[in-house]
């Protein structure tokens, strides 16, 4: 498959953009804010969900991931919830990303970048203006990833447990 390159300049682009990214994984060393050049720079392997459609059904799947790269320009502020520079190591998984704009400002506003666990990375933006490019060739990622859906918590021995249906 030929390597992914997307620009996204409205919501409906991030959209697309979020829907490529979803379950991507990466480190939070993999994330540089670049202050000097209002821009934010994040190293990701992505999850290839193009080619992950109705594979699962098949006897031996082939599920792949690959290196990409997630650039936003016209950064002016850069903030971090539940996710530590120190932890250079720390691996988080990209759920989702997000475009709010800022009225009467608009087209300025606010990308949140959400992972799992509850981290978030939330950019300023002037205008949204970002790039999402394939870095190089694929490898197996072993598995799909799954996400719970209609989670319903349930008592046990004094602990919750989330009983819940898997989306694929």
């Amino acid at each position: 498959m030929d390597p992914l390159k997307l620009v996204a300049l409205d919501r409906d682009d991030i959209e697309v953009v979020s829907a490529h990214l979803q379950d991507a994984i990466l480190k939070v060393a993999d994330i540089r804010w670049r202050p000097n050049e209002n821009r934010v720079v994040v190293c990701v392997n992505r999850f290839d969900w193009e080619v992950a459609q109705g594979m699962r059904q098949s006897p031996s799947p082939d599920f792949r991931r690959r290196r990409a790269a997630l650039r936003f320009d016209r950064v002016s502020a850069c903030k971090c919830r539940d996710l530590s520079a120190v932890l250079k190591d720390q691996v988080l998984n990209l759920l989702a990303v997000t475009f709010e704009p800022r009225a009467p400002e608009e087209p300025a506003g606010t990308v949140t970048l959400t992972f799992s666990g509850g981290g978030m990375l939330r950019l300023e933006v002037e205008c949204l203006e970002v790039e999402l490019a394939d870095l190089g060739p694929t490898w197996n990622a072993g598995c799909c990833p799954e996400h719970v859906i209609d989670a319903e918590p349930v008592q046990t021995a004094g602990f919750t447990q989330v009983s819940a249906a898997k989306q694929g």
